[in-house]
């Protein structure tokens, strides 16, 4: 049995997430995902819109996801050597550096393989987080413009 780590941080659950899931699931036979916590999130990214407990429900209820956990915040190879992956498959867009992860496992004696994953080309404008937000805003400004030209603000 292949174990396959995918993790991330899954804010606004998109097919983005969804096609690197569906992905990294092809690598194995199992597919364990590590959910970001809410303080890792703001530090690597941007303060999270859903918290990390609605988050790591929505990923423990997708039928291709077997197991789900939260991450620790000190140290990222913590998880790792609890899971004891085959493989962690990385998403195309994730900051890690393949180099520097793969001398760290090395370095802890963890004999797992790293794949990176090829970015969704679905074609929509929803396929991030940042476009849905951006969009979200977009359409709050509109609104607000609409509501000024006819009189209701």
């Amino acid at each position: 049995m292949v174990k396959v780590m995918a993790t991330g941080t899954f804010d606004l659950l998109h097919m983005g997430h969804i096609y690197y899931l569906r992905e990294a699931k092809k690598l194995g036979d199992t597919l364990v995902v590590v959910v970001a916590t809410d303080s890792t999130v703001q530090k690597l990214k941007h303060i999270p819109i859903t918290p990390q407990e609605i988050r790591l429900n929505l990923i423990k209820e997708l039928k291709i996801v077997d197991e789900a956990y939260l991450g620790h915040e000190d140290d990222m190879y913590t998880i790792v050597q609890e899971i004891k992956p085959d493989i962690i498959a990385l998403g195309f867009d994730q900051i890690h550096n393949d180099a520097e992860i793969k001398n760290e496992l090395k370095k802890r004696k963890l004999n797992v393989k790293l794949v990176r994953l090829h970015k969704y080309e679905g074609g929509s404008d929803l396929e991030g987080t940042r476009r849905i937000i951006q969009k979200v805003i977009a359409a709050h400004e509109f609104q607000k413009k609409m509501q000024r030209i006819e009189g209701k603000i």
